[in-house]
């Protein structure tokens, strides 16, 4: 199979995470809840991913909240933030783990950009509606249907000079781009660690800036006497127990992306989105491409999507068709009625998955 669904989830993940999440379940027990072996081996097995998060996204250990997705990390920075009746500014290419908190808060939403692949507008768009006063910001890093990379550093600019506090969903951007906590200065960053972090499903990361209000309530294994949750990161956040295993085997995720530079896998991923949205567009097919784009790709066929896609599947080639969770994106690309066939790279990128892809796809009718 050539897989080439990263945008929702990376499939081929490095041995080493296959290794961690094995060895932590048959060595570690919960973490914090025990002097004895395998209690202190889970603990310190989860403060070895949350330093590898820090050492990677530029923040203290303390900062990396360990969440279920990137949703839930989401959920959790917007309940923060948000009440009912906000006005909040977000980007044009939102996904539903953003525009779906929002709206079930009742929140007032300012839509910023809804040109695809063009930086400049979306910067000037959000710049109008800081100028008007907002509560917050919640902007995508990279829309998950089309790869558009968002001026990121400059919209958080703009908010730490009014004093607006910002979240990110780095869920296409973590473990392909340059993403600093202290640097951006925002009040929150999430994202998953079965993305571009390489690590198992049920993993993510929640980056703080701010201390986030507790989204469920339980033991943590510290001051149990209290009936409040602790006023302290991580335990704040992080009630009940740890997916050991999972954050075991994302830290090995983490310390592969070091080892092998973000730099590199966002340079793969880049090569192989051009030349397969200019073999798509060679192939007579409607592409979606600019310049500021990571490794997803979009494409309309001559024909449905979801059986375009399946057509794809019959030879061998993993994409996925359809709105992608993101309605809001393909309303602003003008495709919410028909969706896209989209193409994600992942950081295994290599020339012969495209080759492959553009061999299937001109046999599509």
């Amino acid at each position: 199979m050539i897989y080439l669904d990263n945008g929702a989830t990376s499939f081929h993940k490095p041995p080493q995470v296959h290794r961690a999440v094995a060895e932590a379940m048959r060595r570690c027990a919960n973490p914090g809840r025990g002097g004895y072996r395998a209690s202190i081996e889970a603990s310190r097995q989860v403060y070895q991913c949350r330093e590898e998060a820090g050492k990677l996204f530029g923040c203290a250990p303390d900062q990396v909240v360990l969440t279920h997705n990137c949703t839930h990390g989401l959920n959790l920075a917007i309940r923060t933030l948000i009440r009912p009746g906000d006005k909040v500014a977000i980007s044009g290419f939102e996904h539903n783990a953003v525009t779906r908190p929002l709206n079930a808060l009742g929140a007032n939403l300012m839509i910023c950009g809804r040109r695809l692949f063009d930086p400049q507008d979306t910067l000037e768009r959000f710049q109008k509606a800081l100028d008007a006063g907002v509560k917050a910001v919640v902007c995508t890093h990279v829309s998950n249907v089309f790869g558009y990379i968002l001026p990121i550093g400059s919209i958080s600019r703009l908010c730490r000079e009014r004093g607006v506090p910002m979240i990110i969903d780095a869920a296409q951007s973590a473990g392909a781009l340059p993403i600093d906590l202290a640097e951006l200065g925002a009040a929150f960053i999430a994202m998953p660690g079965h993305k571009g972090l390489l690590g198992p499903q049920g993993t993510g990361l929640l980056l703080c800036g701010t201390t986030p209000e507790p989204l469920l309530f339980g033991g943590t294994g510290s001051e149990s006497i209290r009936q409040q949750m602790p006023d302290f990161l991580p335990d704040r956040t992080e009630a009940g127990t740890l997916n050991v295993p999972g954050i075991a085997g994302l830290a090995q995720g983490l310390r592969y992306l070091r080892h092998t530079g973000i730099a590199t896998i966002a340079h793969r991923e880049r090569r192989e989105a051009k030349r397969a949205a200019e073999g798509l567009r060679r192939l007579g097919f409607q592409v979606f491409s600019g310049e500021a784009q990571l490794g997803t790709v979009s494409f309309l066929p001559n024909m449905d999507c979801e059986e375009a896609a399946q057509r794809l599947a019959d030879r061998g080639i993993a994409v996925r068709a359809g709105l992608h969770c993101a309605p809001l994106a393909h309303e602003s690309a003008g495709t919410l009625s028909t969706g896209t066939v989209r193409i994600s790279f992942g950081h295994d990128s290599h020339p012969t998955q495209t080759q492959a892809l553009l061999q299937a796809a001109a046999a599509l009718p």
